[in-house]
């Protein structure tokens, strides 16, 4: 005769060889259903994760597009403007006597005279082993308002300064040879308790010259 296992203990042993080994008590299955659950709370975890950082990915690449954006945006040129720059002699030589930075400058409109006008250049040598600032800082009075020109518009006015360098560097020596770049800048300056402060500051003139024996 035929003798069939009895009760789910004996069907359990007889589909599936592995699990007749290890018999199935009530503490494996829930041990099973615990390790399930934590398997899909887990998943569920990665991914709401996933989706967090692709978003905030999504907001970051965004705002960095928003900011190149306006960084590309120009920005208005202020009212006090370096109109002409004239930096002679080129080439220049020292025996010859001083290098001038030539500069004209407009004024805003109804400046105040009590504000400060400085023009400054910097020369520099390729190397950067050479260099000397130079700066002229005078206040914006009647006495430097008659020296100004003014084409059509009388509060537009315009002031000349002439920077004369000696071709000697920072040390008092004289520049060797070579190429030099400058950079001549403008600003309006006000007195105030802490100090002078920027009012004011025009976009600067850069250039190249060459000085030889």
């Amino acid at each position: 005769m035929l003798c069939y296992p009895q009760g789910r203990y004996a069907f359990d042993q007889m589909t599936d060889p592995l699990r007749a080994t290890i018999p199935m008590t009530n503490s494996t299955r829930l041990s099973s259903t615990t390790g399930l659950r934590t398997f899909q709370r887990s998943r569920r975890s990665l991914v709401v994760l996933l989706i967090a950082v692709l978003l905030l990915a999504g907001q970051t690449v965004d705002g960095l597009a928003k900011t190149k954006g306006k960084g590309l945006v120009p920005h208005p040129e202020p009212e006090l403007k370096i109109l002409t720059l004239l930096a002679a002699p080129m080439p220049y030589r020292p025996q010859d006597g001083p290098f001038h930075f030539i500069a004209t400058v407009q004024l805003p409109k109804d400046t105040n005279e009590q504000l400060m006008l400085e023009v400054s250049a910097l020369v520099t040598s390729s190397s950067m082993t050479s260099l000397r600032f130079l700066s002229i800082r005078q206040p914006v009075n009647m006495h430097v308002l008659a020296h100004t020109h003014t084409d059509g518009d009388p509060s537009q006015k315009r002031v000349h300064i002439d920077l004369a360098w000696d071709g000697l560097d920072h040390n008092k020596h004289q520049v060797p040879i070579g190429s030099y770049e400058y950079e001549v800048r403008v600003k309006l300056l006000s007195n105030g308790e802490k100090g002078q402060r920027t009012q004011m500051l025009a976009w600067p003139k850069r250039g190249k010259f060459v000085v030889k024996q």
